[in-house]
């Protein structure tokens, strides 16, 4: 049992990678991008193009792909969500929706349907191991996504706790017109935090490519993991997000042992049951809002 509690914190690290960016652009601009999935693939594909034409390993290949991420995150806040956004808040997600769809039939007619993976080119990190006391082997190329998550999410934190311009992406998730009358540029917040929400991105595709396949339609499941655990460690919340992520990882790879198809259903269940819990409790305090106990009198 404890070889599985193990194993399931430690991929609980690539489900917090995985939903970090969806996590950090519902927090900034209220948006749920259906397209985080297809993205990530995107990353995972661009590595394996820069490994397979030009011999470029996939973490020296990340020095290119992050910031091609962090310019597509740009353009794709300047010149489709901010234009989308003022339609209302079920257009972005329509658009990104879309998107999705564009860039998995894009993927598709660029590399067929054969699944890829950048473990060729990763060496033995892809396999090889550690031996813990117990008998417990945990994987490196885990233990690594792992300690990316804590750092990236750590990191994150003390961007928007730390920073002028964090401040001003939290200002601007508040109350944009506020902001605005302060001196922050609304728009480059934004642009600013989605260049940075599709960078958490590139490195969840980078991990993707290496820890398992991946093939043009491979988007829709990794965004239900991200989506999964987001909303399991709360809608906004970057530690939450690591909690999210075990939390599913846990339920899966617990689930797992009692029955075959127990993977999926294991953190399927306990989504739903967190996803109950969370609309009864709202539920109760718009009740209680709404009908507040009466006080006798004295």
């Amino acid at each position: 049992m404890s070889n599985q509690i193990v194993q399931g914190v430690l991929l609980g690290g690539y489900y917090a990678l995985i939903a970090c960016g969806l996590s950090f652009m519902f927090s900034v601009m209220r948006i749920i991008n259906l397209a985080h999935g297809s993205l990530a693939v995107f990353s995972a594909y661009a590595l394996w193009w820069l490994a397979s034409r030009f011999h470029i390993p996939p973490f020296a290949g990340l020095l290119i792909v992050l910031p091609l991420m962090a310019l597509i995150g740009w353009a794709l806040q300047r010149f489709l969500l901010e234009r989308s956004a003022r339609g209302g808040a079920l257009l972005p997600i329509l658009t990104t929706f879309g998107l999705a769809i564009v860039i998995d039939n894009m993927l598709f007619e660029q590399f067929g349907a054969d699944t890829r993976s950048l473990a060729p080119y990763i060496g033995s990190l892809s396999y090889d191991s550690w031996e813990w006391p117990g008998s417990i082997y945990v994987g490196k190329l885990a233990v690594i996504m792992f300690i990316a998550a804590v750092v990236l999410l750590g990191g994150l934190q003390l961007f928007l706790s730390r920073t002028g311009l964090g401040r001003a992406i939290r200002a601007t998730s508040e109350d944009p017109d506020t902001a605005g009358l302060v001196g922050v540029d609304a728009r480059r917040a934004n642009a600013v935090a989605a260049a940075i929400a599709m960078v958490t991105v590139g490195l969840a595709g980078a991990f993707l490519g290496m820890r398992a396949t991946f093939d043009p339609y491979a988007g829709a499941p990794q965004l239900l993991f991200a989506f999964e655990a987001a909303v399991i460690g709360g809608a906004g919340s970057l530690w939450g997000t690591l909690v999210g992520g075990i939390v599913l990882a846990l339920a899966q790879t617990l689930g797992a042992q009692v029955h075959p198809q127990g993977f999926l259903i294991g953190g399927h269940a306990v989504f739903l049951i967190v996803l109950f819990v969370r609309l009864s409790m709202a539920d109760l305090s718009l009740r209680s809002l709404l009908n507040p106990p009466s006080r006798s009198a004295s």
